[in-house]
């Protein structure tokens, strides 16, 4: 039976629960208000809920320089598909290895695996090996390579997921069938870890499509692959850079950098925070399943 203090605590939780919620939303909101604001407005008074002047320009201004934003937004989009779909496809071949106990030197990869979510060779001896070795530099690689298998937690998630939930018997009356393991991995268990598959992936695509240290390091200023990150970025530090490969002409010579950062940025979200919802059922099963030991 619900008592007097359980519903106060109920109501406790959800008031607590819906500021923290409120409080997530909150800059989103205020992100895509600004980048509706008048330029000379924002300069003005800052950034507020309720500007003093709406303007599209900064989104006019994107539809116009559509070339070199639209290319940058594309190369995001090519590379969070690939860079994904390869990560998750690695990560979930290596952990299906892992967790079959006769592996040969099961034990040894396991600790390697491990052994770099403590540590790395660090950032020289990594760049000198992708760009004298791999020569990712300045091709699509340079964006795509570096963040394939870079985190040993996802390998970790489907070794646990495939070891200590996928049933077994399954497994062997494949096996017995005559099924090899590929056709295992790929008709069997792919099928039955749709949550563990859309965890990982999730974490994925988030790395990729907000990656922008990697074209800063593998990318030359005007090369034209870079990502959308890595152009806001860019904008970020030198608005001039736009201005510098603008050939349109903006009323007063004033183009909306503040306004445009903002409008940038709404675009390069945008993806992401239309998709999460969708994801987010499968990701907190899948880190639950796949975090815990069973």
């Amino acid at each position: 039976m619900i008592t007097k203090s359980d519903k106060r605590w109920a109501f406790s939780g959800h008031v607590v629960l819906g500021f923290i919620a409120v409080c997530s939303v909150a800059p989103f909101i205020l992100l895509i208000i600004a980048s509706f604001t008048d330029e000379a407005a924002s300069l003005r008074n800052g950034y507020s809920f309720t500007p003093e002047k709406w303007s599209k320009a900064a989104y006019e201004y994107i539809l116009l320089q559509w070339d070199t934003i639209g290319r940058a937004y594309m190369i995001t989009i090519f590379i969070t598909v690939v860079g994904t779909f390869s990560g998750v496809m690695m990560a979930g071949m290596l952990g299906y290895s892992l967790a079959q106990k006769d592996l040969p030197g099961r034990n040894i990869i396991t600790f390697l695996i491990m052994f770099t979510m403590l540590f790395n060779g660090g950032l020289t001896a990594t760049y000198i090996v992708y760009t004298q070795v791999f020569h990712i530099k300045n091709t699509i690689f340079g964006l795509l390579v570096p963040n394939l298998l870079l985190n040993a937690f996802s390998i970790v998630l489907f070794r646990n997921y495939f070891e200590f939930t996928m049933e077994k018997a399954l497994l062997e009356a494949a096996r017995i069938d005559g099924a090899s393991e590929m056709r295992t991995f790929w008709s069997i268990v792919l099928p039955l870890s749709l949550p563990m598959i859309a965890t990982v992936g999730l974490m994925s695509a988030l790395m990729y499509w907000n990656d922008w240290i990697n074209g800063i390091y593998y990318l030359s200023p005007n090369s034209k692959m870079q990502s959308i990150q890595t152009l806001l970025n860019r904008i970020n530090e030198d608005i001039r850079f736009l201005q510098q490969n603008s050939t349109v002409f903006v009323p007063g010579d004033a183009i909306p950098s503040t306004t445009v950062r903002m409008a940038i940025a709404v675009v390069g979200i945008l993806p992401i925070l239309l998709l999460y919802p969708f994801f987010q059922k499968w990701f907190v099963r899948g880190v639950a399943t796949g975090a815990v030991k069973g």
